[in-house]
Parts: C-alpha cells; sequence; structure tokens
C-alpha cells in the first residue's frame, strides 16, 4: 500500500531522480517528503529536519523506476558520522537500526 501512495507522486516527462522520505508524524500518520537532491536529503536527515523518517526511496521520472535506497543512505549517515567524528544523532537511531 505505502508504495501504491507514493509512486502516485512520480511525475512524467523530465528526466530526474527524485528521493522521498516518508515520515512518521506520530502513531497513524506516515507522509512522503520530496526532495531533488540526495546529498540535501541525506544533510537533512543529519541535520534533524525530519520527525522520525521510516525509509528513503528513489524514482527516476523518465525510466519509471523506483527503489528502497534506505540502506545505502544509512551507510552514508554513519560514514559521515564517523567522517566528523560525531556519534549517530538519538533521532536517527530506530533508522539506522531498522535498515542495518
Amino acid at each position: 500500500m505505502l508504495e501504491a501512495g507514493v509512486s502516485s507522486v512520480v511525475p512524467y516527462g523530465a528526466d530526474q531522480t527524485l528521493f522521498v522520505v516518508i515520515d512518521r508524524r506520530d502513531e497513524a500518520t506516515e507522509i512522503p517528503i520530496e526532495r531533488s537532491d540526495l546529498e540535501a536529503t541525506i544533510g537533512e536527515l543529519v541535520a534533524g529536519c525530519f520527525n522520525d523518517p521510516v525509509k528513503v526511496i528513489s524514482f527516476n521520472t523518465l525510466e519509471h523506476w523506483m527503489k528502497d535506497i534506505s540502506t545505502d543512505v544509512v551507510g552514508e549517515i554513519k560514514a559521515r558520522c564517523d567522517m566528523y567524528g560525531i556519534e549517530l544523532p538519538d533521532y536517527l537511531s530506530d533508522f539506522v537500526e531498522s535498515h542495518s
């Protein structure tokens, strides 16, 4: 059901890859938040711009594919925390644990 709801946001036309963060606002509500830049998306995750991220999905609008890239994003978050010598933020612990 989640993928069906998310896939409806994929625009047709220009060849671009979009990134959607599924963010949990409360126990019953998950909302997709669309971004066009993976680097900015990862930066916003680390900066705490999301309430409770659940997964990150990438879409290509020309080729009409989608992929759950949560595991790749978690790897990048861990690498950045290591590189900058910072602890993994508490607000990302569930997301990282779910996709490690």
